[in-house]
């Protein structure tokens, strides 16, 4: 897979077919779209583009609304458009300027003259330029004047449930994560580096490595206890997540992540590990003792061992 980022370059792609989008978390919905690209692509012996856009649209329109998380950083959203066989990746600098961009103006200069689109092809309520203000109808008015086909697909459902980014967020923030990875199609994971805890899980025969995301704008799923697969260094282990205030241990509002791995005794200090979602096991809860919490430890490790195994 290629891949062009900014604008000042020149394109040369074989009859484009061409899909933009955020493409967050590169989902179920986002894949329908994708395989009609590289579908298309092969019927008229042309090649498959998606446009993506970095940063994120919101994080430069709304520059104070600190809520966005997001589901993919742009490595793991390159990484997935890959092993999804797109051809050519194009990121485009999103910036205020760009953002003023009339609907004409975005179809004429990004989509004519820097791709050369040969066949565009939209999901469902697609909204472009200006205020958003471009839509499916003024690109097939614009199509014909421009010479490049438009097609649009319909929403994508499982379940009768419209699938995006935002649903997908929502249901990972309330732990929610059988219904997350179905709509991913992968396990949902974040990458963090291990730092220096309290180490009170080594006193209770479960020590925890605690982990600082990697990226700040990563989604975190909501508190509760997890099923986790870890990877370190290339390899996978099993364990189970802790994401919460540890109210047991210290009155805080502070949010800490701690992951316990199975049959592991090394130092993971100061090295990068990935944790992939398999299934919330619990809520979070406080006990009344250090010995009633080791007590509920032995159980969350019997569940996850189990969880885990049924779901290799």
């Amino acid at each position: 897979m290629k891949v062009y980022r900014g604008q000042d370059y020149e394109i040369s792609i074989r009859r484009p077919v061409v899909t933009p989008g955020t493409f967050d978390g590169v989902h179920i919905g986002h894949r329908k779209i994708i395989e009609r690209i590289k579908q298309k692509a092969n019927e008229i012996n042309g090649e498959s583009v998606v446009l993506t856009f970095e940063p994120h649209p919101r994080l430069v329109l709304f520059p104070d609304d600190n809520q966005l998380r997001l589901l993919t950083t742009l490595d793991e959203k390159l990484h997935l458009l890959e092993q999804a066989g797109v051809e050519h990746v194009v990121v485009i600098p999103f910036n205020l300027e760009f953002s003023r961009l009339t609907a004409v103006s975005y179809v004429e200069n990004i989509l004519v003259n820097k791709l050369h689109t040969q066949c565009l092809v939209i999901g469902y309520d697609h909204q472009f330029g200006r205020n958003r203000e471009g839509s499916i109808e003024q690109l097939q008015k614009l199509a014909p004047r421009f010479g490049f086909e438009v097609e649009e697909i319909p929403p994508q459902d499982i379940d009768d449930i419209k699938v995006s980014s935002t649903k997908i967020r929502n249901a990972l923030l309330a732990g929610d994560i059988q219904t997350a990875n179905t709509f991913l199609t992968y396990l949902y994971n974040f990458e963090g580096t291990v730092v220096k805890g309290n180490q009170i899980g080594r006193t209770l025969g479960y020590p925890t490595a605690n982990i600082q995301p990697t990226d700040t704008l990563k989604l975190i799923p909501g508190i509760g206890i997890y099923a986790v697969q870890i990877d370190i260094e290339g390899k996978k282990y099993k364990g189970m997540m802790s994401i919460g205030k540890r109210p047991t241990v210290e009155e805080t509002d502070q949010v800490t992540i701690e992951v316990h791995v199975f049959d592991w005794s090394e130092d993971l200090y100061n090295q990068r590990i990935r944790i992939y979602m398999v299934a919330k096991m619990r809520n979070e809860e406080k006990y009344n003792s250090l010995e009633e919490l080791k007590e509920q430890l032995i159980l969350d490790e019997k569940q996850a061992r189990e969880l885990l195994k049924k779901n290799a």
